[in-house]
Formats: C-alpha cells, structure tokens, sequence
C-alpha cells in the first residue's frame, strides 16, 4: 500500500487537485463542479490515504490480501460469510487518532461539526465514465456528532468489502486495489424536494431529453426506487434558450423520507402528496437549465450525467454527478443487434475541427435537423427525437449505421456507392436484400422516392428567395446590433434566430440535392455512351463552368485581385512593406486604389465567410481578413486569371471533342443541357452552406457582445473566454440564477480541453466506442494509393501537406496540396496547387466540385493519405482513376 501523501481530510478547492485517485469519483466530480461555481453543500473527503492508514492500524493487510486472492466471480458464494466477517473487523477497527483530529478539525472550521451530515463512499473508481458503482458502496444520511460521524466512516470501508461490491468489481474485471475509498463529509441540505436528473433518457437512450425524477423530502426516496416519483421530460435541444417541458406524471408518491429526530432517516406514508407536482413549471426548466450546465460542463457533451440534486425552496444543490454508463442505443428496430459505426466523413469536409463549448451543441443540433428532417418530410416515419450525430473529443462524427439504414428503408438507395459520394472511410452496411423495389414496400419507397424529387425540384425553384430572405431574415434579429440590448432580452433573440435556422435546416437537404440529382442524371446519360469513362468525362466537361459557384467564386475572386494588387503601386507598397498589417487596408491604401475598391467590394460579397466557418469561435474575413490578404500577397507575383480561363476552355473542349466523336448528334444537346443544370445545381448546393453562415453569424455577434459584458463584471479574463462558456452559462448569468462565480475557472479547465482535443488525431470511424484509423486502399505495390476520382487530369510534383489553412503559405505553386479535408476556405489555395489530395471527402464535397469547377486534378477520399504521403514527396495524382503514385528513391 502507498504512502500518506498529505492532509487526510480535503476541502473541496483542494480535492480538485487531489484528483479521483485521492478523493475518489464522487468527491472529485464534487470538487469540480465546486470549482466551475455550481452549489455544492459546504463540505470535503476524508482521502483514500485514510482508508490505508485505517488498514495499516488495524493490521487488515493480511485478511484483505487473503481472501481477495481467493475470490472470483464463480466462488464467490463460497465466501459470503468470509466478507461478513471482515466488514465486522472494519466496523469494530479503530480510527487513528491523527485522522479524527483532522476531522474534527476540518468540519469545526467549516462549521459542520454540530450539524447534520451526509456521510458517502466515494471509491477511486466510482463515478467514472468505466463504471459508476450506482448503489454499491454504503452512505449514511443526517449523521450527527463526531462518534457517529466516525461509526459511518467505518461502516463505509467496510462496504467495499460486501458480497456486493466484490461481486461488481469481478464483473467489471476491476482490482481490488484500484478501488481505494474516500469518504465524502457534506452538510445535509434542509430539502423540500429532491430527486435525480439525467441529461439523458436513461430508459429509452434518447439523448434529446432531460429526465428528472422528483419527490419531496430527501431523494433516498426515488435514489432507492422505493415509490413510484413525479418525472419530468424536458426537450434539451439548444434551440431555445433554456429545457422546454415537453410532458410531466405525476407520481403515486405514497410517502417521502426525511431526517430522523435521532439521526439517520425515516419514511413517512402520506396520501396527500401523491396528487401534488413536486416542482412547478419554473423550478422544473430550472434544473433543467442547471442539468444542461453539468452537460456542458462535466460531460463537455460527450458524456451525459446522472445527477442528484435537492431543493430547500430558494436554491439547487448538487450532490453528485456522475456519467451514465449503460445508456441504451436509440436506433431503428433492424440495427438494435449491431454496434452503430460512427464516421466523420462527410462531417469532416464541413467541420473537421475540435468545436468550440459554446457552438458545441448548436453545430450539432444543426446537423441533426438537417439529416433528420429529410425522412419525415417525405412520409418516412424515423425514430422520435433520433440523433445522427455525436461528439468524440471534441469532433462531430454522424452515424453511419443508421444513415445508411435510412436512406434504403426509405426510398430504396443501396449502401453500395456510399462512401464515393458521402466520403469516408467506412464499412458498407450489409443489406440483404436483391431488389429494395419489389412488394407493398419497394412501391412505399418508389413513392417516397418521387415525393423527394418533388421537394428538391420545389427548392430549386424556390432557392433565389430562400437564399435572399434567410440572411435578411437573421440581419433582422441583429439590427442595429446587441450592445443596447438589456440581459433580459437577449433569450428573446437567441429563440427568433434559433426559429430561422431551423426552419432552414429543415431545408437544406432538398437544397442540396439540387446539385446532386442533375449530377447523376448526367453521369447515367453519359454511361450508356462511354461506360467506365463516364467520371472522367463528366469531370471534363464540368470545368469552367462560370455558373456562380460560391466557394469557387471567392478564389477567382482573389486570384483577380491578387493580379490586380500586382499592378496598382500603393497595393504594392501596402502587402510588401515589412511592417505588412492586414487590418489597417482601409487605413494605408488610398481612396484611389482600384486594388482598395476591389478588395472592399470582396469583403462585401464575402466577408461572412471564414476559416472553419460552421464554429462561431473562429473570426469571418471581414473581422480579420489576414487569410484572404495573404492569399492574395503569395499570388500576386503569379496570378494569371485569364491563362486560368484558356486552360479551362482547352480542357472542356477536349471533353466535349469526345462526346461529339462518340454520342449521337440528337443527345448531345440533351447533354448540353445537362451540363447546364449540373453547374447551376453545384452553384445552389454551394450556396446552401454559404447561407447557412450568414444566418449563424448572429450567434457570434451576440456571443461577442456577451463577452465584453462579462469581462466588465470581472466574470472572465479577456471578452473571447465567452466562446469556452456554454449558452446554459450564459443565459443562467443573464437570468440571475447564476452570478458567475466559478466561471474563470470553468473557462480555463475548458481551454486546456479543448487544446488538447485540438492536437488529438481523428480516427476515422468508431466501431462502438472503439476509434479505427483506416488504412491505405488499394496500395498492393507499395507505391499507389487509391480514392475517388473527382477532377479530371494528371499532375506530378511535391506534396505539400497542409493540416490546417492557415498554413497555406508553405503550398508553393505548382505543388500538390494533400490535406485532410477541405471546406471553402481552402478553396483559394487550390488555385496555387498543381493538384489536390485528400484523405475524406466525397464526389460531391466542396472541395471536389471546386476542382472540378477550376480544371485542376483532384483524389479525395483517400485513406490514410496524411500519413502515408511524406511531406515534399514527389507524387502523381490522377483525377482520372481516382489514383495518387509515390515516387520511391533510388
């Protein structure tokens, strides 16, 4: 057994640092949450250094060692009475006096000495994310005086020693000696009302929903299951500013518990409460707000938390948290025997990053209306309150199981050619099923099928108003801006533009699909002429299509401007001087720059854009525009846009050589057309998006208006800790039921976090809980990587591995950019690239249809290409079989 490594007994402030191993999983969740400035009764843990002292006392290290030796899982009823007499030398031992002096002390200057205590186990390994140890160890309620105090500390080690608890720890194949206990000493709460509450549905797996269990009195009640509690159902969706009650039962409560006039408690039968709400409305979206706190805070979303909580009238207490470690899986019926596979795909392409706190939950709720929406819009009955989406730290990752599921069960589309155009590195889901069209169901999916042609040829006609109403709409909720905005309103405008985004997102996916559905009709016209050719073709005559791609835009744009700046002096003078300050454009060039009223007009048009612009945290060009300035200082020596334009016509016209030599004259003119509505397709598709950041950039403007409002009140140290708060946070401390106290100290614990979550590699899929990296395909020589061939062309040259834009500065022209993923704002660099690789993406990623637009070579989807690929490496990319070749030395 270690060593003594300090005091015994351990204030909360000081339990933090001690760490679980110390202070045990119930006292360090309690600590922290004490630190992040929740209520947490005045209080402390006597350390696991005290249980081995107590054990070094009392000579117990032979017994201990003895039969823990012995005991397994399959004999353990062999050794019943062996534990019962052992948890009688615990309960008979003798506490040291050292340990009882520090006790003594400890609760005298926290003033707890003569008051009414709660004394609970709080074990090394209790409380964790591996196991929670949900009713196994003993605690003791409303004790009082310090002989009683030390006869529960007792009886609390010698808990660990049950038949119960043995049992648990030979089921989840843990050490004896890694469950060390501490004891957590807390003041008993005066509550009116208690209970539990999950930011989960821990019967039916939703994530969707909070659940609280109340009844009055003390919660040992509803923790013991003794009576049937009031449950609450709130909706936990971040669209609205604080949990929505959706639904309430009122339990048969025959009775609450309540302290005992001689210490321990007693349960107390009563008719007249089982007819009487716990809580009311108010109090209820309270805890609800206050669970989402512990969600965001304890669990950084990715775990959910199972909490107890008490009510004296005025105030919420937390008494423990814990993560929910058997959460059902929430999925369709045909995929409840199967471990649900989870990819960051196509989420990649769009959010590869390590999301801020406080756009967590919103980018998420975000991507799920999105997938989601699409089902029930066209008759396909989904899984209520169903989820795609999860965090893994700190990365979106969607469901890949259940996506794939539900694109075959509702209009019929096979997994086989999934991953081409979604991206990723996934296992194809297994469906047995030769023909998705035949019987009463195939016609069901046959007519959902056409319902969903419907809406997407509905949005393409409606697109132009929709694309010019939604940022109208969400410049409305900004107005003038926030800084006049009293606190209390401000839920008033996070509810009004949470509405706009929502019902966007509702529809995206038919959006979208406007540029996907003429894509495949062209490939499938184009197939039945030039069979396995047909990509190679149709990325050909997709090249310099001029139809008002968003994201390929900005980077003509750029490359105009940087050729531009080349022959305008004081630009010249301006992005070349040594002290080169990209935010005083509009201070050092001169009215009469045309380079000045160009890049303006740019900032006009694109200025909402940014650096993995779906996370508020990350500033929009016309805030900081360092990125596009340095795009156009590192091309402005190079930039030809109109050498630009003659390549790309001689590329679309060797296309089109082909398909006047093979198609027949009276086709052609359909392909013509073709073409037309695949360009004005991938210009509506990429437009989808751009939207999408006009109508969320008012959570920035109004986070950054909170910002500097905390950073007056000395909440936190500088305005952007605002984007390491969380909404529930925020809106707590503009309600007043939070004054902020613990804020700092919340922010900086998730800074840490997320920096470390930032440098941890992403795996590509997650098999259950387990992380893939996915290895090369189609590598047998050892020289030749294979992806999805997405613009056609050859090129050779140095890769260049890029990780994140803002590195963009080391791609020099002509060489291969090979990136991870790419959103818009890698777009520019493609023009400086000689080709592009990269690891995800799909036929239909912003990164492919840009390529594709610009006439350079391009392999997405290619596995493990980071890794494998040496940066300055000479490689050989062809668009044309989707082929990335090595080159080995010597």
């Amino acid at each position: 057994m270690k060593k003594h490594s300090g005091n015994f007994f351990i204030i909360w402030d000081q339990a933090l640092q001690a760490g679980a191993d110390q202070v045990g999983g119930k006292g360090w969740n309690l600590a922290r949450l004490d630190s992040f400035g929740f209520n947490v009764p005045p209080g402390g843990v006597l350390s696991s250094d005290a249980y081995i002292e107590f054990i070094n006392y009392n000579g117990l290290n032979r017994d201990i060692a003895d039969i823990a030796s012995k005991i397994t899982a399959a004999n353990l009823g062999d050794y019943t009475h062996a534990l019962s007499q052992l948890e009688g030398k615990f309960r008979s031992g003798l506490i040291p006096q050292a340990i009882i002096d520090e006790i003594s002390a400890a609760l005298q200057n926290l003033g707890l000495l003569d008051k009414a205590i709660a004394v609970r186990s709080s074990a090394s390994a209790e409380d964790s994310a591996a196991a929670s140890f949900a009713g196994i160890h003993e605690s003791f309620l409303n004790v009082r005086g310090l002989e009683n105090i030390l006869a529960a500390i007792k009886s609390c080690y010698a808990s660990l020693w049950s038949a119960r608890a043995v049992a648990y720890r030979r089921r989840m194949n843990l050490d004896d000696n890694e469950v060390l206990p501490a004891v957590v000493l807390l003041e008993m709460v005066e509550a009116q009302a208690a209970g539990v509450g999950f930011t989960c549905d821990p019967q039916t797996g939703r994530r969707d929903l909070i659940v609280i269990n109340a009844n009055f009195g003390l919660g040992e009640s509803v923790v013991s299951g003794s009576m049937e509690p009031d449950s609450y159902y709130l909706d936990a969706q971040p669209w609205n500013p604080v949990p929505v009650l959706l639904k309430r039962n009122t339990g048969r409560k025959q009775g609450y518990t309540r302290p005992a006039d001689d210490g321990n408690t007693e349960f107390l039968y009563s008719d007249e409460l089982s007819s009487r709400p716990v809580l009311n409305d108010e109090e209820i979206e309270r805890l609800g707000l206050l669970l989402m706190r512990v969600f965001e805070s304890l669990g950084e979303c990715e775990q959910h938390q199972d909490v107890e909580w008490a009510y004296d009238g005025r105030e919420f207490y937390l008494l423990q948290s814990r993560p929910v470690t058997a959460l059902p899986e929430y999925t369709f019926t045909a995929l409840k025997d199967q471990p649900a596979i989870w990819s960051n795909g196509n989420y990649r392409d769009a959010a590869p990053m390590a999301v801020s706190p406080l756009q967590l939950r919103l980018l998420k709720n975000t991507i799920d209306t999105i997938q989601y929406t699409q089902f029930p819009a066209i008759g396909y009955r989904m899984p209520e309150g169903f989820e795609f989406s999860r965090y893994f730290n700190g990365r979106l990752y969607c469901n890949i199981s259940a996506l794939q599921w539900a694109y075959y069960d509702c209009h019929g589309s096979m997994p086989d050619f999934f991953n081409d155009f979604w991206g990723g590195h996934q296992p194809q889901l297994k469906i047995d099923d030769p023909d998705p069209y035949a019987g009463e169901l195939g016609r069901e999916r046959q007519s959902r099928g056409m319902g969903m042609m419907k809406l997407v040829m509905e949005a393409a006609a409606d697109a132009p108003r929709i694309f010019a109403e939604v940022p109208r709409s969400a410049q409305a909720v900004t107005g003038t801006g926030f800084v006049r905005l009293p606190d209390s309103e401000f839920e008033d405008k996070y509810m009004e533009l949470g509405s706009i985004i929502r019902t966007y997102c509702e529809r995206f996916t038919f959006l979208a699909a406007v540029g996907t559905m003429p894509v495949m009709t062209l490939m499938q016209k184009l197939y039945e002429y030039f069979g396995a050719r047909a990509t190679v073709v149709l990325n050909g005559l997709m090249v310099g299509g001029q139809a008002g791609i968003t994201s390929a835009d900005h980077g003509y744009r750029l490359l105009e401007l940087a050729e531009l700046a080349r022959r305008d002096e004081a630009a010249v003078r301006y992005l070349k001087a040594a002290a080169f300050n990209p935010f005083l454009w509009e201070a050092e060039l001169p009215a009469s720059s045309p380079f000045k009223q160009a890049f303006r007009t740019f900032i006009e048009e694109y200025g909402h854009r940014g650096v993995y612009e779906l996370d508020i945290i990350n500033p929009r060009w016309k805030e900081d525009p360092t990125y596009p300035l340095d795009i156009i200082k590192d091309t402005m020596d190079t930039a030809r846009p109109g050498d630009l334009k003659v390549q790309q016509k001689l590329q679309f016209e060797r296309a089109w050589q082909e398909v006047a030599e093979t198609v027949p004259p009276e086709v052609r003119e359909e392909i013509r057309q073709g073409i037309k509505a695949a360009q004005e397709g991938a210009a509506v598709r990429e437009m989808t998006k751009s939207v999408l950041v006009m109508a969320t950039e008012p959570y920035r403007l109004m986070a950054q208006e909170l910002g500097q409002r905390l950073y007056q009140r000395g909440l936190i140290n500088e305005p952007d800790d605002v984007f390491f708060c969380s909404w529930p946070d925020l809106f707590s401390i503009l309600r007043e039921e939070w004054n902020g106290n613990g804020l700092n100290a919340l922010v900086e614990f998730r800074k840490v976090s997320h920096k470390k979550k930032a440098t941890l590699p992403a795996p590509d899929i997650i098999h259950g809980e387990k992380p893939v990296f996915s290895g090369p395909v189609g590598q047998g020589s050892g020289d030749r990587l294979q992806g999805v061939a997405a613009a056609t062309g050859r090129a050779s040259g140095i890769a260049r591995l890029i990780a994140h834009p803002s590195e963009g500065k080391r791609l020099q022209s002509g060489e291969i950019l090979v990136a991870p993923s790419t959103d818009p704002a890698w777009t520019p660099l493609f023009l400086k690239a000689g080709a592009v690789v990269m690891e995800t993406g799909g036929f239909l990623s912003h990164g492919s249809i840009v390529a594709r637009e610009y006439g350079i070579p391009a392999v997405v989807n290619v596995a493990g290409a980071m890794r494998i690929i040496q940066d300055g490496q000479e490689i050989m990319v062809d668009g044309d079989t989707g082929t990335v070749r090595l080159e080995v030395a010597g």
